[in-house]
């Protein structure tokens, strides 16, 4: 089941829609699904960027909805195994959104290779995917910066990177490079939710992953090497 198919919104939809009722009415039509996200960058030798390392920690709501049936064993507990079909799964599937991630190195965007090594872990009710997204070719950055983007372009899925120094982690890079990470402003992260004028279910079904509406909640991360 991917995350953001239009099979899942219908589920989700049927789900969130009457409790959103309950709440304040059209505002609280987008997003459905939230992520704390982590990423490492990764480097070989020569100081090339060779992927990312994301790791995505899911809300409660979509974790348990997500999750529903996997336990085979029925000792209420999932372990990796029985979550590994639906990490490989999810992975597989976010290529038709890019991966939600657009990076650039020294100022060109880079091609991804399909995905690897991809894990769920259950933890605190919160269900975690992360998985490795490497580059096609290794990109050198020399001395201009690697940008780093982490959105859902319909915002479906609202991302925001996590607090603390490993929100955004250097794997191997040249000595003094450092990660600079911007987050959406408040007032922005709001905009969906406060359902401005046209901007209904309807709106936001119709967008789809060539749509540039999501790229204003983007989150960030530059590296930047002497």
């Amino acid at each position: 089941m991917p995350i953001a198919s239009p099979r899942l919104r219908t589920a989700l939809l049927s789900l969130i829609l009457p409790a959103a009722s309950l709440l304040a009415g059209p505002a609280a039509a987008h997003p459905h699904v939230w992520v704390v996200a982590k990423a490492e960058i990764d480097y070989a030798e020569g100081g090339k960027v060779t992927g990312i390392r994301h790791a995505w920690t899911f809300d409660a709501a979509y974790s348990a909805f997500i999750t529903q049936g996997l336990d085979k064993n029925g000792d209420g507990k999932l372990a990796p195994d029985e979550l590994a079909g639906l990490a490989a799964e999810n992975t597989a599937n976010l290529a038709e959104f890019g991966y939600f991630t657009k990076l650039k190195v020294a100022g060109r965007e880079q091609a991804f290779a399909e995905p690897a090594e991809p894990r769920m872990a259950l933890e605190g009710g919160a269900l975690t995917l992360s998985f490795l997204l490497p580059l096609k070719n290794p990109a050198a950055q020399g001395r201009g910066v690697v940008a780093l983007e982490v959105y859902d372009p319909t915002y479906f899925v609202a991302f925001s990177l996590a607090e603390g120094a490993d929100a955004a982690r250097l794997a191997g890079a040249p000595g003094g490079c450092a990660a600079t990470v911007t987050r959406p402003k408040p007032d922005e992260a709001k905009t969906a939710d406060a359902a401005k004028p046209g901007m209904t279910e309807a709106f936001f079904e119709a967008l789809t992953a060539a749509s540039n509406f999501g790229v204003q909640f983007a989150n960030r991360v530059i590296v930047a090497c002497p």
